[in-house]
């Protein structure tokens, strides 16, 4: 099959088409290149793609509608995985513009060039931070999710709503994929595990916010990729709408979408998170207790019923293989990126 993936050069976008790459698929991807994070890191990940020749890389940005219609230039796709977006939950109260153009203008811009291709499935890379500070757990997908406490959050579940008019409109199938706090090597150098591992081996203080009292349902990024490339071959319709018991599924009764968690609904506390990245290094860290940040929530914690139901598994990879693998790359990667 073709896909079309955005953010190819970020984190989960590189996994994604490496997977499918391996696959035997054929992959255009779309990368804006921005500054957000350390540019060697990214060109590093658009490298690894190019070696495989059914990679067709375009650089632009979403904002750009003529530069984003160009990836139609040599087919369109089967499918597209819109991934790229501003991310960072923190940096959303620095320059919340950045998320306006990027998650609400460059997203439309995607639906637009969805809508005109007439893709069999069109699939969004949303949020767990759309449950807000949600007081019912696990976060079922049907939950309330209507008081975003960041404007990051708050771009996702806009760039949801718009993806449901579409769909309806213009019958375009369309999957919402939330994910939670997902980690593994070439991740991002602003997620905690990567900031975490660097101060300790460079022995420095690790800041740990909400007094190390918040928790979350971490998800390794090859559990992450499985479940996308699974819903992927599952467009939304009413032949595959789940009545099993017990599970809720949000397949729209107005239109071909849904929306899916894609979590182990497994969290961890944080000061365990950081016990076990103690272990896998072999090394205490020098802690720096902080109260929690404007935009934090205390915890996150996917239902991944719809996800089982759907596809019959879910993330299942355990911490402490996944903090490994992450060390091991960034050891063996730290000097020639210069992380």
């Amino acid at each position: 099959m073709h896909y079309l993936l955005t953010g190819t050069a970020g984190f989960i976008g590189f996994h994604l088409a490496r997977r499918l790459l391996e696959e035997g698929h054929r992959v255009t991807g779309f990368d804006g290149m921005t500054p957000y994070y350390n540019l060697r890191l990214k060109e590093a990940r658009h490298a690894a793609l190019a070696q495989f020749p059914a990679f067709r890389p375009v650089i632009g940005m979403l904002e750009d509608q003529r530069v984003l219609e160009s990836t139609l230039e040599q087919g369109v796709p089967d499918v597209i995985i819109h991934l790229a977006a501003q991310a960072g939950v923190r940096y959303s109260l620095e320059n919340p513009k950045a998320y306006l153009d990027s998650n609400l203008v460059g997203s439309w811009n995607v639906l637009e060039l969805a809508k005109n291709a007439g893709v069999s499935h069109l699939m969004l890379a949303s949020t767990s931070s759309v449950y807000g500070a949600n007081d019912k757990i696990p976060f079922g997908e049907s939950d309330k999710a209507d008081e975003p406490l960041t404007f990051y959050a708050a771009s996702k579940k806009a760039m949801e709503l718009m993806a449901h008019s579409y769909s309806h409109l213009y019958r375009l199938p369309t999957t919402a994929f939330r994910f939670f706090t997902v980690y593994g090597p070439w991740g991002r150098p602003d997620m905690a595990l990567f900031k975490f591992v660097k101060a300790m081996l460079e022995d420095e203080e690790i800041e740990i916010y909400g007094e190390g009292l918040m928790s979350r349902d971490f998800t390794y990024i090859d559990d992450l990729v499985s479940g996308i490339i699974a819903l992927s071959r599952i467009a939304p319709n009413e032949s595959n709408r789940v009545t099993a018991a017990g599970v809720c599924d949000t397949l729209s009764h107005q239109a071909p979408f849904r929306v899916v968690n894609i979590g182990g609904g497994q969290p961890v506390g944080l000061m365990d998170f950081v016990k076990t990245i103690e272990k896998v290094l072999g090394k205490p860290a020098r802690r720096k207790m902080l109260p929690m940040q404007q935009g934090d929530v205390p915890r996150t914690y996917a239902s991944p019923d719809l996800l089982m139901a759907l596809t019959g598994r879910k993330p299942e990879i355990g911490l402490e293989e996944g903090v490994s693998a992450f060390i091991d790359w960034y050891v063996d990667h730290r000097a020639a990126l210069q992380l």
